[in-house]
């Protein structure tokens, strides 16, 4: 009787469980490299306005990098050859012919989780237009979605951070792969070595707001933080770790853990020696605690290519819980 009774519920379970897939497509997996995205149009396009417009906006130069490097890796494929594994890349351009001219995002049409952005117009003048006018949006959008797909990928495998939360009330993710190098009162040295050569490095610690907010010379009181507590707390031979002179950092407004925050973006250099790189700083304004938190990411990897590896530590900066 039980087993009639369990092959019945089992039975009905497996009915309720077809019906409510019933007319939904199951979508695979997406893939790509990170900050790979396919661009779907035709060898006309490509070789004309259209593809000179693609190339400007996604192989522009990442700011603050030691050489140049693109915001984006491309790779053109034909309209006809865009099917079955070629769909499954987590971020796509498709250029479409139409009548009206419109810029579209596409969640999750091939794959999940996925973006595309779908330009369509009636000719290549008025697509490559829409492309330029629309930069800002479409740039954002697609490294939106990398940011998301690197963090998924970063929380397969984390580092215990309760030490950090004990510190700062702060929890961030990031991966096994790293060690805690240097802790001295409220200040943590987070670092990964690389397989080829160098460093991915993240430090953490902690400020009153008037250090940045005591006048408008934002980014001169930014500079002049990193290079006081940077300088004084990154052990180096022979010299100090400072913001390069030679060149003025980048500096914009954003959110983190929906606080409003400070983004640096720079090169580093150790003063008197041949030894530099790139950094992004966020410092976090929390009001409730009357400081600013202060994550940082930089690396040392002479002459390699560095954008992914720093946009994974931005990935990680940005995954930050305060509480």
């Amino acid at each position: 009787m039980i087993k009639n009774i369990f092959f019945v519920v089992l039975t009905a379970f497996i009915i309720c469980s077809c019906s409510d897939t019933k007319g939904k497509r199951i979508l695979g997996e997406s893939v790509g490299n990170i900050n790979n995205v396919k661009v779907v149009l035709d060898k006309d396009q490509w070789e004309g306005t259209v593809g000179d417009a693609l190339r400007d906006i996604l192989a522009d130069p990442v700011y603050g990098l030691p050489r140049e490097e693109p915001k984006f890796s491309i790779d053109q494929i034909p309209t006809a050859s865009f099917k079955d594994f070629l769909r499954k890349n987590r971020i796509y351009i498709q250029i479409v012919k139409a009548d009206s001219a419109t810029v579209t995002v596409v969640k999750d049409k091939y794959a999940q989780p996925q973006t595309g952005i779908i330009v369509s117009g009636s000719n290549q003048e008025e697509i490559a237009n829409l492309i330029i006018d629309n930069e800002e949006m479409i740039v954002n959008t697609l490294k939106d979605q990398e940011l998301v797909a690197n963090q998924r990928r970063i929380k397969k495998a984390l580092k215990n951070t309760d030490s950090l939360v004990k510190s700062f009330g702060a929890r961030i993710r990031f991966p096994n792969a790293y060690r805690y190098a240097f802790q001295e009162g409220d200040f943590f040295w987070i670092r990964k070595d690389l397989k080829r050569n160098g460093n991915m490095n993240i430090i953490v610690y902690e400020i009153p707001l008037e250090v940045i907010d005591k006048d408008t010379l934002t980014i001169k009181n930014i500079i002049r933080m990193r290079d006081s507590i940077g300088g004084s707390m990154i052990p180096v031979d022979d010299g100090r770790f400072i913001t390069e002179r030679a060149f003025s950092p980048y500096l914009q407004e954003t959110q983190i853990d929906g606080k409003f925050a400070y983004e640096t973006k720079g090169t580093w250099e150790v003063d008197g020696r041949y030894m530099a790189g790139p950094f992004v700083n966020y410092a976090i304004r929390d009001e409730e605690n009357n400081r600013y938190l202060i994550l940082e990411g930089f690396i040392f990897s002479p002459s390699q290519d560095q954008r992914d590896n720093m946009f994974e530590l931005e990935s990680i900066l940005r995954s930050a819980k305060l509480r």
